[in-house]
């Protein structure tokens, strides 16, 4: 079942939805058009393979952190964030939203964060 709906509900969430780790596929509620919501999911999945390309990199190193393997991440701009866990994404208004239940909501529903990305 997706969270998707739920998520797209909470206060000052813009869109929520989630992409395919192969880039093929998408899916989005909220209030972006559809041709916003593929660019969001194209950006979403590479930040995603960028961003485990760089934990993976780092622990390669020797310096495990404990930031592998990387579950998601977050871009904190001035109005607007972006939040991602495994291949789900939303868009927040930060005056409008908190980001701490957001990004709450979505580790403690969002399925298969431990799956590989290919």
């Amino acid at each position: 079942m997706s969270i998707i709906p739920e998520l797209a509900a909470m206060d000052g969430v813009i869109a929520a939805g989630e992409y395919s780790y192969r880039g093929d596929r998408f899916t989005c509620e909220g209030d972006m058009t559809e041709d916003m919501a593929r660019m969001a999911s194209i950006m979403c999945r590479s930040t995603t393979m960028a961003v485990h390309m760089q934990m993976d990199m780092i622990k390669n190193l020797g310096h495990d952190c404990g930031c592998t393997p990387s579950r998601g991440w977050v871009v904190n701009g001035e109005q607007f964030s972006v939040c991602v866990i495994a291949n789900h994404f939303c868009f927040i208004q930060n005056e409008a939203a908190s980001l701490d239940n957001v990004m709450n909501y979505m580790r403690e529903n969002v399925p298969d964060q431990d799956t590989p990305l290919v």
